[in-house]
């Protein structure tokens, strides 16, 4: 059981990233995020998980959606302020011993989060109908 600290990036209001996973014959998508490290605040966790995972740096905004599922997972509305989206250098994409599957950066559709396999589905349908 972890706590996450997890970002909701959307850019010209009608895309937000995401990763889509591959993963033992699965297709699934997650809001980019992980794990809390102890003494860092929800807050700090997502911003560093958006630099590991996508190579950049963003600002938080306001948490929208606190879900318990092995832990407390915190889904922060953030914003780009530097760095190069797909370029992340995390564990996930430099480590080839960890065979936890495919990571992908991606911009995906606001309107397609309902019809895609997107995990935590309550909080993608959160995103969606704030975006709409």
């Amino acid at each position: 059981m972890r706590n996450r600290g997890s970002v909701i990036i959307v850019k010209d209001e009608n895309k937000v990233a995401l990763i889509k996973r591959i993963r033992d014959q699965s297709v699934y998508y997650v809001f980019p995020g992980g794990g809390i490290e102890a003494g860092e605040e929800p807050e700090e966790a997502a911003k560093r998980e958006a630099f590991e995972e996508l190579g950049v740096d963003v600002k938080v905004d306001k948490c929208i959606s606190e879900i318990d599922f092995d832990g407390t997972q915190f889904f922060f509305l953030a914003h780009i302020i530097s760095g190069t989206f797909g370029s992340g250098q995390g564990e996930e994409y430099i480590d080839e011993e960890r065979d936890r599957g495919i990571y992908i950066p991606v911009w995906m559709d606001i309107d397609r989060l309902s019809s895609i396999n997107v995990i935590p589905r309550e909080v993608a349908l959160e995103v969606k109908s704030l975006f709409k």
